[in-house]
């Protein structure tokens, strides 16, 4: 990812040059400046939080007000990426067009993202259409919704039949025609994902969707091992986090027990002549 600020035009340009662009979650500060640091340029806040961090069951439990302090935070580490926030269910974008518009923009005027994400089926056109009308753009989410598991029987790939990927293909486009700046594929066939990116215009990003996406995201705490939430099979796992930190926790627990630490090195210790003066005042009074 070349310096400076990651827009939407810059990753279109990626896309017209062939050059694929990694997407990660993100939910905190130094976590999005350390990813800033190594050129991870676009980070996801998504909703995955609730399962990961928070230690619900599913991503509909996460609140609107605690999405945009997580993805205040992220811009706050992070701020030349392009970051996407999350609509959670809680944001009401199923209710009404007028409330995903209101939640849309507290994304982009109280947190600063640049573009807000969601999870997308066809009675949703009317609010990406209305979210769009009022200057915010979006990520239509298709394939795999969590938000909405009863919908596709639990966590299962989508586009596996021809009919289904034609289906796909068509969703696809129409949320493209209806003003979505970029696509979220999650957990689609790789032949339907080849299909749509190639067809599209716009950026599409893949999730668990194959290798001919313009840009491929996971989940932070799958990739690191870290635990939590519903990590794919097919996720590659870049380090084992959890076995890491199990290992610094019991060994710091075992040195509070056995008085290893805290140590004199590890102390703050009083001015010089302060603690004989402090003994002096003490056995005065």
């Amino acid at each position: 990812m070349a310096p400076g600020k990651v827009t939407l035009d810059s990753l279109l340009a990626q896309k017209k040059a062939g050059r694929k662009f990694p997407v990660l979650t993100c939910y905190d500060y130094p976590t999005a400046a350390i990813m800033a640091e190594t050129g991870i340029g676009v980070l996801l806040v998504g909703d995955t939080v609730a399962e990961v961090v928070l230690g619900y069951p599913d991503t509909r439990s996460v609140s609107m007000d605690f999405m945009i302090e997580v993805a205040a935070a992220v811009r706050r580490g992070a701020p030349d990426a392009f970051v996407i926030g999350d609509m959670p269910f809680s944001s009401g974008y199923d209710e009404s067009p007028e409330a995903a518009v209101r939640s849309a923009r507290r994304f982009i005027d109280e947190a600063g993202c640049d573009i807000v994400k969601l999870e997308m089926s066809p009675r949703h056109i009317g609010a990406l259409e209305a979210i769009r009308a009022a200057g915010v753009g979006v990520m239509a989410h298709i394939g795999l919704r969590p938000q909405w598991l009863e919908e596709h029987g639990g966590y299962k790939g989508q586009g596996r039949t021809a009919a289904a990927a034609l289906e796909l293909i068509a969703e696809a486009r129409r949320m493209e025609e209806a003003g979505a700046s970029m696509l979220l594929l999650e957990a689609v066939a790789s032949e339907v994902s080849a299909e749509i990116a190639a067809r599209s215009r716009v950026p599409v990003v893949g999730c668990v969707a194959g290798p001919a996406c313009d840009g491929t995201v996971v989940v932070l705490h799958d990739m690191l091992g870290w635990g939590g939430g519903h990590p794919p099979r097919s996720v590659r796992r870049y380090a084992d986090l959890r076995t890491v930190l199990r290992a610094a926790f019991l060994e710091y627990g075992e040195d509070v027990r056995s008085g290893r630490f805290p140590a004199s090195e590890h102390c703050i210790r009083m001015l010089p002549g302060q603690a004989e003066e402090l003994r002096r005042r003490l056995a005065a009074s």
